[in-house]
């Protein structure tokens, strides 16, 4: 660090990936993230899955056809995308370049399988995997949130196993404790914190 760079401290805008299996918690973690007013921007997954009827268009997810979301795919316009339970989602590429460009950190939310593709592609980002603590509670979580076959929560189940042996891809790991999610979004927020304070600031391209 030369003379003139000693006393610069400005961090750069991070690219923060929230993920882990289905049922933990990551879409209450980003909501009560939101509700605490976090200059954050938080990015819109592209789906062509129906929406529940708690979901917003636009707020939860971007809904659209099946065949919308493959024009997209063809257009490039999409970090990554996969087929997860039968179902595309997608990350916007535009969204996120926008964001960084303003130097907001960006935080999203992405399957397993999503956020090491993003890894891959953006290798400086912060990769924090959301578990619960226990595969009990897990599927506990899956049963009481409605909607859902047995035969759907088994292999939401299944595939949760597989997933977990992929945490050593991750930066970090959250725990979300029924009944703690603050707890949970504290760990996250200072993970973040601790991210700024970074010597070598991570510098992200997408």
């Amino acid at each position: 660090m030369d003379r003139e760079s000693l006393y610069d401290f400005e961090s750069e805008p991070l690219l923060v990936v929230i993920s882990g299996p289905s049922g933990v918690g990551k879409d209450s973690l980003l909501q009560s993230v939101q509700e605490r007013g976090f200059p954050f921007h938080f990015v819109v997954t592209v789906t062509d899955r129906p929406p529940r009827s708690n979901e917003v268009h636009g707020e939860d997810y971007f809904f659209v056809s099946t065949a919308e979301f493959e024009k997209m795919i063809e257009a490039d316009e999409l970090i990554e995308h996969a087929v997860v339970y039968g179902q595309y989602k997608g990350v916007p590429r535009q969204q996120v370049r926008k964001a960084i460009a303003s130097g907001k950190d960006v935080i999203m939310r992405v399957d397993v399988q999503g956020a090491a593709t993003i890894g891959e592609i953006a290798p400086e980002a912060v990769l924090i995997f959301l578990s619960a603590c226990s595969e009990e509670e897990l599927e506990e979580r899956l049963r009481g949130r409605g909607g859902d076959t047995p035969k759907q929560i088994e292999r939401r189940m299944a595939t949760a196993r597989e997933e977990m042996k992929r945490l050593p891809e991750f930066d970090y790991v959250v725990i979300n404790r029924s009944g703690k999610l603050g707890s949970a979004v504290d760990d996250v927020l200072a993970i973040i914190r601790a991210e700024h304070c970074r010597v070598d600031h991570r510098k992200v391209t997408v």
